[in-house]
């Protein structure tokens, strides 16, 4: 009996230093994203045309929006303690206007904020496929903090920096 106990107690321990350790491999890591609507908020129509006063933008951190709204189907972010982050998104595609449904030939880069400091990826970014996937391989500029709080991932546009989705931090 004292050797099922030890054996259990000995599993659940090696258990649980596997998952501390991996938890302590990453900074921050990001499961799901949401794609930009671009408006939060606004007045009733001024007129017969439908023009809005008071349109409140949709900004995150001090980030504008992206002037038409965009999904994403699936995001993925690790980033470490040394800078590196790795992002894998799906599906970031228009979801108004007269290009909806493309990718609308955009280049994406990734900026992580703690509390309200921004640490990017390259800003030249990298292409979004047709089909909206993307994959980031990068390190931040500058180094992020450990611990990082508040963390935010913006997916923002090389053209610009306009953000496009964001991720939803992974405990």
């Amino acid at each position: 009996m004292k050797s099922t106990v030890f054996t259990v107690a000995l599993i659940f321990s090696i258990g649980a230093l596997g998952s501390l350790s991996f938890a302590a491999d990453h900074l921050v890591r990001f499961d799901g994203g949401i794609g930009v609507v671009p408006v939060s908020s606004s007045a009733a129509p001024v007129n017969d045309n439908g023009t809005f006063q008071n349109v409140n933008r949709n900004d995150v951190r001090g980030v504008a929006p992206a002037g038409q709204p965009w999904v994403i189907a699936r995001l993925k972010a690790d980033i470490g303690f040394d800078g590196t982050i790795r992002v894998q998104g799906e599906g970031l595609l228009l979801s108004g206007g007269n290009n909806i449904g493309t990718a609308g030939n955009a280049t994406v880069f990734a900026t992580l904020f703690c509390d309200d400091i921004e640490h990017s990826s390259n800003l030249a970014g990298v292409p979004l496929e047709a089909n909206g996937d993307f994959i980031i391989d990068d390190l931040l500029t500058p180094l992020p903090p450990a611990p990082c709080s508040n963390p935010v991932l913006l997916i923002r546009t090389a053209n610009g920096g306009r953000w496009f989705a964001a991720g939803i931090p992974k405990d």
